[in-house]
């Protein structure tokens, strides 16, 4: 991995994703892309309105006048409020110790630039929340189950908070994605001095399949150069899971978008898109 694409909008919870992508560049050598995208709405001009209909010809034309310069000193204000964050987002990963950091002001919408910038980049850090993040406590972005569901490249989600990372936990079930991950631990020095930990939940602690998946995502990872902690849980998996990081103060959670029974192309699986909402830890999620 060289090279990160960080989506930016200024918020809370891009603070702490630029952080997070910091402590992850510096630890694999990589650049940093950051975007900024104006929404293309903020952008749009009255010019096409016709209102002389209801308040005459002169009147429509000063109205109109008057709209446009607003527009445009609008875009104006678009502009620096884009330069104000990217100067923001690029001091702080510089200050974080990122030696390459390169900038991107964009008009439109994020979902749209994503699949153009991601041939180019190995992994993608966006802030769990957006600009709205104090009134949709209990949702995700607005973009973030979108690009996770278009992206063929793994997103770290980051949490509001950040906490250095210590210990991480794999959530296994044998998944195509799951496999992913497992591959990718093999090849990233960022976690290979981290307590890990991998977490198969089952129906019951009997199930052959199951201890089956465990042991052998035990053995690849005992292959990579870790020492895991392995555990089966009987539950819920979203209650499974999240007890498991909080009795074990877990600081990343690794996980696939989909497991087994996933419905393709039509939403993020059930049980990720639950642990995104509720969790308080970054989460990296594998396609």
């Amino acid at each position: 991995m060289k090279r990160i694409l960080l989506c930016t909008d200024g918020s809370i919870f891009s603070q702490s994703s630029y952080k997070y992508t910091a402590w992850l560049a510096v630890q694999i050598g990589a650049a940093v892309d950051v975007l900024y995208v104006t929404d293309a709405r903020s952008q749009a001009t009255e010019e096409s309105a016709n209102l002389s209909g209801s308040i005459g010809v002169n009147a429509s034309d000063e109205l109109l006048k008057q709209l446009v310069a607003l527009e445009h000193e609008k875009a104006k204000l678009n502009h620096q409020r884009a330069k104000l964050i990217l100067q923001d987002a690029k001091e702080a990963l510089t200050l974080g110790g990122v030696p390459a950091v390169q900038t991107m002001h964009k008009t439109g919408f994020l979902v749209d630039y994503v699949p153009e910038l991601e041939p180019k980049v190995d992994l993608i850090v966006l802030g769990k929340r957006g600009e709205t993040a104090e009134f949709a406590s209990g949702h995700l972005g607005s973009n973030l189950e979108r690009i996770i569901r278009a992206s063929h490249k793994p997103c770290l989600v980051t949490s509001r908070q950040f906490r250095a990372i210590e210990r991480f936990l794999l959530a296994y079930d044998g998944s195509k994605s799951s496999q992913q991950i497992l591959q990718f631990l093999q090849t990233s020095p960022a976690f290979k001095d981290l307590e890990m930990h991998i977490v198969t939940v089952a129906k019951n602690r009997e199930d052959a399949v199951a201890n089956s998946r465990l042991e052998s995502a035990k053995q690849q990872a005992i292959k990579a150069g870790f020492t895991p902690i392995t555990s089966l849980m009987v539950d819920n998996p979203e209650h499974a899971i999240a007890d498991y990081i909080e009795a074990n103060n877990i600081h990343l959670l690794l996980m696939g978008a989909y497991g087994h029974s996933r419905i393709r192309h039509l939403v993020i699986g059930s049980t990720t898109a639950q642990i995104l909402r509720s969790s308080n830890i970054p989460v990296l999620v594998f396609r």
